[in-house]
């Protein structure tokens, strides 16, 4: 099961997913968008796809749908993944916009692996893999809002992984960086009309940044969650990854 796939990294990592012999459930508001990516996945190892239309926004209707999803099907490989909250600097965030941003990547995600984790403990095996970001070890000052709650989901998971070893479950969270998504040109086209520049000349800044000079193909993304999901990653949990190109300066 893969959060927010209709598109960008999500869309990717539902893809390699497949590729790598999954069978996957997508997840995401755009129907026609998923049923698009569902008939164009691989399904040469006797895979079957399908998609479940959720708001991640809305989360008593998500709660709704989710728990639903739960009665009839089974995750072995939950991908915890969402659109992110709105950009802004912490002195434009008001609490509700705090209290909003936390219904959206933590309780949704919380709520989530709960339902899956029934099915993983009885099977003694699983994968929790979380979508997270660089900005949990050096915040961004214009995503106040993602900064405070991606922060809170990575220490939540570092507290599962104890706890669900036992099981056979490993819990990892990903530190996204710069990658080529919709969300990336809307972030940059929003700066640059704050800066009076445009956003071609953002995004050749955004690269000089990383130590690769280039932004991530999100290709690169779902071969990381692919490994992570494997047997070959049984030994590895509590940890957050950064896939970034080498953006990161701290330790």
């Amino acid at each position: 099961m893969v959060g927010g796939s209709s598109k960008g990294i999500g869309e990717a990592v539902a893809r390699q997913l497949a590729d790598s012999g999954a069978s996957v459930t997508l997840m995401a508001r755009n129907e026609e968008r998923m049923k698009a990516i569902v008939d164009g996945m691989d399904e040469s190892q006797g895979q079957k796809h399908q998609y479940l239309v959720v708001d991640f926004t809305d989360f008593d209707a998500y709660k709704t749908t989710i728990s639903e999803f739960f009665e009839h099907n089974t995750v072995d490989i939950l991908v915890n993944n969402t659109q992110g909250p709105q950009a802004g600097g912490a002195l434009e965030k008001k609490v509700d916009d705090y209290q909003q941003a936390f219904d959206l990547l933590f309780k949704s995600v919380v709520f989530t692996t709960e339902l899956a984790l029934q099915h993983m403990q009885q099977n003694k095996w699983g994968r929790i893999i979380n979508v997270a970001s660089i900005s949990v070890k050096e915040p961004l000052n214009y995503l106040a809002l993602s900064n405070s709650i991606r922060a809170a989901v990575v220490t939540w998971a570092k507290s599962l992984a104890y706890d669900v070893a036992p099981f056979g479950i490993t819990v990892n969270s990903a530190l996204t960086g710069y990658f080529d998504t919709d969300r990336i040109a809307q972030l940059n086209s929003k700066k640059a009309e704050k800066l009076g520049i445009s956003p071609e000349e953002v995004r050749s800044n955004m690269e000089e940044q990383v130590p690769m000079k280039r932004i991530g193909d999100p290709k690169e993304y779902g071969y990381l969650v692919a490994f992570l999901a494997s047997d070959q990653a049984a030994f590895i949990t509590g940890t957050n990854i950064p896939i970034d190109g080498g953006l990161l300066k701290s330790l």
